[in-house]
């Protein structure tokens, strides 16, 4: 487990309770900085800002249920940047009080994703599901309850914070399951590094007029640049107005990039450049 948070300049911040799956990511990307749980993704951002903490890792996606709720519109106001990503394999356990036996259970809370995650495993186990709004605080929650009928699902790490039973490990329907990370700062990537592969990240709000879209997007397959990803979502309570978060590999120090990005800019209201960084060794070896 990682140390305790007193030394902001050494803390990394993540949403959630000590053993939440952004407890794992962060003490297995940064394992000797020390980890300060937030109550919501707001937060561990303004932990950032304010300087309570060094870092922030947030995830973005998950490869089973998809994109996070919320953190693209999050990311382009929180005045952060990316300045590195994980990809953190995702392992669920079924937990439950170590007095409690597989008959006592009859219900089971953790995080949506999770419960949604774990569809499958929880029906045949007859278990009825409850949304709670942290993995980790539904073990933390079920260990301070003392219900011997209800269990959570949560990693490993939160069994052992919260002295739980892992009644089944590896949980999840799906084996690949593996949630995307992203590493936030105040400051933008210092000096990278060029000689590895980089991804940059962005958000953009097209113009309302026909295939805005289509001659926004134009430059990267002209410039031979692969997107890896492109989500949109609105940012108002209007439906005239869509905003698109984007991945690409490389950087604006690439001519085919560049030539890219200023296509993009050219039929835009708008670019917000979210960050340039290292891709995961998982990118790299796929």
């Amino acid at each position: 487990m990682s140390p305790t948070a007193t030394d902001p300049s050494n803390t990394i911040a993540f949403q959630g309770e000590l053993g939440a799956y952004s407890h794992m990511a962060a003490t297995a990307k940064f394992p000797d900085m020390a980890a300060l749980p937030c109550p919501s993704f707001d937060d561990a951002l303004e932990a950032v800002k304010k300087g309570k903490a060094q870092l922030a890792m947030i995830p973005i996606e998950n490869s089973t249920a998809g994109r996070v709720a919320d953190i693209h519109m999050l990311l382009p106001g929180s005045g952060l940047y990316i300045i590195d990503e994980h990809f953190e394999p995702i392992r669920h356990c079924l937990l439950a009080l170590k007095e409690s036996t597989d008959a006592d259970l009859k219900a089971v809370i953790s995080h949506v994703q999770a419960l949604g995650q774990c569809r499958n495993a929880i029906r045949d186990r007859g278990l009825t599901s409850m949304p709670f709004y942290d993995t980790a605080g539904a073990a933390k929650e079920i260990s301070e309850r003392g219900d011997k009928s209800v269990a959570a699902v949560a990693s490993q790490l939160a069994a052992e914070v919260y002295g739980l039973r892992v009644v089944k490990a590896d949980l999840q329907d799906q084996g690949h399951n593996t949630t995307r990370f992203v590493v936030l700062s105040r400051s933008p990537l210092a000096n990278p590094d060029f000689s590895v592969p980089m991804m940059t990240s962005f958000t953009f709000e097209v113009r309302n007029i026909p295939a805005a879209l289509y001659k926004a997007l134009g430059g990267f397959a002209t410039n031979n640049v692969n997107m890896t990803k492109l989500e949109s979502y609105y940012e108002s309570d209007s439906f005239t107005a869509s905003e698109f978060y984007a991945d690409i590999e490389g950087h604006e120090g690439m001519a085919n990039v560049s030539r890219a990005m200023e296509e993009l800019r050219f039929h835009t209201k708008r670019v917000r450049l979210l960050g340039t960084y290292p891709q995961a060794r998982l990118r790299t070896v796929g």
